[in-house]
């Protein structure tokens, strides 16, 4: 079991969440990003960096998943990848994605990327709050508990 981060635009705090779980926990995690990144030296935290382009860091995480792992990720098409080879996925706020709710927001994804390519501001995501953190925190506790009872 291993965990993968969308490293480009993961929340430093989240990061910070996930270096101390795999130490704690001795699970390998790895960041991929498509610039360096400093990472703790630690034999369970490594860090890849990708060529610059569309979905480069996308395409190393699908490729490099196995069935069982978990993804780190806020991108909702890169989660029902995820999902389809097996492995699970959870966004920084703590939001499991999974069979039953990935189609409906991928939907939803689509639907406003399409209002804002007419032109609607649909603004941004608010900021990541305390709750959210320990939220993500809670879920990944959760998913690791599982992980050492398999």
């Amino acid at each position: 079991m291993a965990i993968w981060v969308d490293a480009d635009a993961c929340p430093a705090v989240i990061k910070d969440i996930l270096y101390r779980a795999a130490g704690r926990t001795s699970t390998r995690l790895t960041l991929v990003a498509n610039r360096a990144l400093q990472v703790p030296r630690s034999p369970w935290i490594a860090m890849v960096q990708v060529p610059q382009g569309f979905d480069v860091a996308d395409r190393h995480i699908t490729d490099a998943i196995a069935a069982g792992d978990l993804v780190i990720t806020a991108d909702i098409p890169l989660a029902a990848a995820v999902i389809d080879k097996g492995a699970s996925a959870l966004n920084p706020r703590g939001e499991r994605y999974t069979g039953d709710n990935i189609r409906g927001l991928l939907d939803m994804r689509n639907f406003m990327d399409t209002l804002r390519s007419s032109g609607v501001d649909t603004g941004g995501p608010p900021a990541l709050s305390l709750a959210d953190r320990k939220a993500f925190a809670a879920e990944l506790d959760r998913w690791l508990s599982q992980q050492n009872k398999a």
